[in-house]
């Protein structure tokens, strides 16, 4: 699947970046803008169900998603030109949010359905 999808995307100019166990990511090579990033993972893995967990969460809860969305603003002042520090430092943040997630999650029946997995208009 990834052997496919990779070809493809690197066709459209989108370079692959990053190759996990299950999740590949894309973005522009180079000097070129980073327009556009580019996530793909096994449907029903362990990366997907996190990162919708995450989402859906923050969907949920106006605290931890004000809380997040002020941290990245702190984050990208401080580590401007350094994105590799920018990523380290929400990891605590986000952590914490998945382990509150997994609370709300069983709380309310929260399952990564195919609904959540498609994000119109992105």
């Amino acid at each position: 699947m990834f052997t496919e999808l990779a070809v493809a995307i690197e066709a459209s100019g989108v370079a692959l970046r990053s190759r996990e166990s299950g999740h590949r990511y894309f973005r522009p090579d180079g000097d070129r803008p980073r327009d556009v990033q580019i996530h793909v993972c096994e449907e029903g893995g362990q990366w997907e169900r996190e990162h919708l967990l995450f989402r859906d969460f923050l969907k949920a809860d106006a605290e931890a998603r004000g809380r997040y969305a002020r941290l990245k603003l702190e984050l990208a002042a401080r580590y401007r030109d350094d994105r590799l520090a920018y990523n380290e430092a929400k990891t605590g943040f986000i952590l914490d949010a998945l382990g509150a997630g997994e609370t709300w999650a069983a709380r309310v029946g929260w399952s990564p359905s195919r609904r959540s997995r498609t994000r119109p208009g992105r």
